[in-house]
């Protein structure tokens, strides 16, 4: 068995954190930390990364009870509804938004309004489906040069799937799961790579439905590997594999997630791209390495003896490194950890803290401490 005796003082560590920054952001919307350390925060609800804040503390409320926490999380799932209403800038990322907040209340309260809230969601990400090219299309509106939005898709979309299967069985309607069968079936044949690396776009003609080109996104290049986005493939085919116990879908998420251990460095944390030269200046992701993490224990449940130990083994070191090495614990940062990536070509958000490495690194802790 691994050794995760270090979660105890990092879950100490990490709920005295969040009791004190809570107080400070309260029920709105951080992003990612600036300069200072102070996590910018924004009031434009359909942002994608909304979620996560409210989620984070849902998680910290699961263990402790700590009623405050779950009173911000409210708070920020009722300023949601603006974008639920609004509509028209809704995008692919409905699921990390609501799985993460309605969807979350609604399975530990049955709270019905909750449930409506993620089924409102569900059926907006459904309505993104490209019937004849059989994938989630991203955005309305994009910054890709010559790029149709109608047609581009994303491999983050992976990750907002289970929004669709948990509306399929809510309602018994088998059309929200065949929508996520669907795309992730051609995440796997076009974003998939022979090496089992990742593709972060991928553009398709929305009239036809053929593949038209990959484009680079966040990565590198169209070659490169974009740590984050390999990071969101294992996850999300091993949430896949989850829902539907297609053994396909296990074996994609364990490739993947076996290029993803390869690629890492010695400490363990992630480099922003597995595809570029690489020295001690190269800056890293921890948002990709805990969110891989997650994946990787998510892939370990599903496996048995020495299967499941490597998943486990390289999910905890991982975690811990990140926690040793890029924890906020000793200052006035409102980040629990460092060494995020968020845009490296466009030099945006390099070495900071991203609400989502947060969260991920909080689902992945919660997990490696009851193990």
């Amino acid at each position: 068995m691994i050794d995760n005796s270090w979660t105890e003082d990092a879950w100490t560590a990490l709920v005295e954190k969040v009791e004190k920054t809570s107080q400070v952001i309260g029920p709105r919307f951080p992003t990612m930390t600036d300069n200072t350390g102070r996590y910018a925060l924004t009031d434009d609800t359909w942002r994608w990364v909304t979620g996560f804040w409210p989620g984070l503390l849902w998680l910290l409320h699961d263990d402790t009870n700590h009623t405050p926490f779950a009173d911000l999380a409210l708070q920020c799932e009722m300023r949601m509804d603006e974008a639920l209403n609004e509509y028209v800038n809704l995008h692919h990322d409905v699921g990390f938004m609501w799985q993460l907040t309605s969807v979350k209340r609604f399975k530990s309260s049955g709270d019905m309004d909750a449930r409506r809230r993620g089924l409102v969601a569900a059926s907006h990400l459904a309505s993104r489906f490209n019937i004849v090219g059989r994938y989630l299309s991203a955005w309305n509106v994009n910054d890709v040069n010559d790029s149709d939005p109608r047609g581009l898709s994303i491999i983050d979309s992976l990750m907002n799937l289970p929004l669709l299967y948990w509306a399929s069985e809510e309602t018994g309607d088998p059309r929200f799961r065949h929508i996520a069968i669907a795309h992730t079936e051609t995440v796997i044949k076009h974003f998939i790579r022979p090496d089992h690396s990742v593709n972060h776009m991928v553009e398709f003609d929305p009239f036809t439905g053929e593949k038209v080109r990959v484009r680079s996104g966040q990565g590198h290049s169209i070659t490169s590997a974009w740590s984050r986005g390999t990071s969101w493939a294992v996850h999300g085919m091993a949430l896949a594999y989850k829902y539907t116990k297609d053994p396909r879908y296990l074996e994609v998420a364990r490739n993947v997630a076996d290029f993803f251990i390869r690629e890492l460095p010695a400490d363990n944390v992630p480099h922003w791209d597995f595809g570029v030269p690489r020295d001690d200046a190269t800056p890293r992701d921890t948002s990709a390495g805990m969110c891989a993490a997650c994946g990787m224990l998510l892939i370990a449940s599903e496996l048995e003896d020495k299967d499941a130990e490597k998943y486990l083994s390289a999910a905890n070191a991982i975690a811990k490194s990140t926690y040793e090495t890029f924890g906020s614990w000793d200052n006035d940062s409102d980040g629990i950890i460092r060494g995020g990536t968020f845009n490296h070509p466009q030099g945006l958000g390099i070495d900071v803290s991203l609400i989502y490495g947060d969260y991920y690194y909080v689902e992945a802790l919660s997990k490696l401490r009851k193990i």
